[in-house]
């Protein structure tokens, strides 16, 4: 009999939300002035974000999962009785994570496991390990939840405004004159996980708020009349999140709505201030 098991990378911020005690959690490791943290476990988001605001100019980087760690995940599952594997990473287009994730298939037997790129991060990957749960107590083989999967990353839309580009820019997920631009002209970028799952600027807009009124109309005029699932990850501005959350609900009064803080390994990447809200089609 098939006993099929589901994991994914702290980036998802799967350590939030319930269905964390079903899923294999493989943390990434964030860089703080020379001093190493594993994402949540040796730090959580409301302390790094404090860091990251006491200390602007520190030294912050992350690591990938190696291909070895994933091999030790891998083996722990297979030996816990697991036939089958489902693990969700982060786009391969933000994280080389992905690419050691599929190598390290290829070093252990007795298990199949599946690597699906989520060409997404935070909220977009939980929702797929979700997805791949429901679909385990439905009874359904691994073929058919993998195609599930593929076909709901495509559904899904992530727009985020971040307070400062520096971040971005220093760790190598926006282009240098993409921050040179915004910082010149104090422009406040509206940036979007595209299809791809690469981070680009969407629109340039040149204050928070219009950044902000701007997101809600694109995301309101793309929803309307549709049945979709919202969600919101934050990082030192959770009020702001509830006040957007607000602003959605009025209109989308039925609407379901997660709320979730950005995980240290994403913020380092992002920034204090950063906000990032998403839809998905049901």
């Amino acid at each position: 009999m098939k006993k099929i098991a589901v994991a994914v990378l702290s980036t998802s911020g799967m350590d939030y939300l319930k269905e964390k005690e079903r899923t294999e959690i493989v943390r990434l490791t964030v860089f703080f002035d020379g001093k190493e943290y594993v994402d949540h476990t040796d730090i959580k988001s409301d302390v790094f974000y404090e860091m990251m605001l006491e200390k602007p100019n520190a030294d912050i980087h992350t690591s990938q999962v190696s291909t070895g760690k994933f091999q030790e995940v891998y083996e722990k599952i297979r030996d816990q009785g697991f036939t089958d594997l489902i693990v969700v990473t982060i786009s391969s287009k933000l994280s080389g994570t992905y690419q050691g994730a599929l190598l390290a298939k290829d070093l252990v037997e007795g298990i199949r496991i599946e690597v699906v790129d989520s060409k997404s991060v935070s909220f977009g990957e939980f929702v797929l390990a979700r997805k791949a749960l429901e679909m385990i107590d439905a009874k359904q083989d691994v073929d058919t939840i993998v195609d599930a999967l593929h076909q709901l990353r495509e559904r899904i839309q992530i727009y985020v405004l971040v307070d400062t580009l520096k971040y971005l820019v220093k760790n190598g997920r926006l282009s240098a004159a993409a921050g040179l631009i915004g910082t010149l002209l104090k422009i406040k970028p509206l940036l979007k996980i595209m299809e791809d799952g690469s981070l680009k600027p969407y629109e340039k807009i040149r204050t928070t708020t219009k950044a902000q009124k701007r997101l809600l109309e694109i995301v309101l005029s793309e929803t309307e009349n549709k049945n979709v699932e919202f969600f919101i990850a934050y990082t030192t501005n959770k009020e702001k999140a509830e006040e957007i959350k607000n602003e959605v609900l009025a209109q989308r009064p039925n609407a379901k709505f997660t709320l979730i803080p950005l995980t240290p390994v994403v913020g380092a990447h992002a920034g204090p201030g950063t906000l990032g809200l998403g839809y998905f089609e049901v």
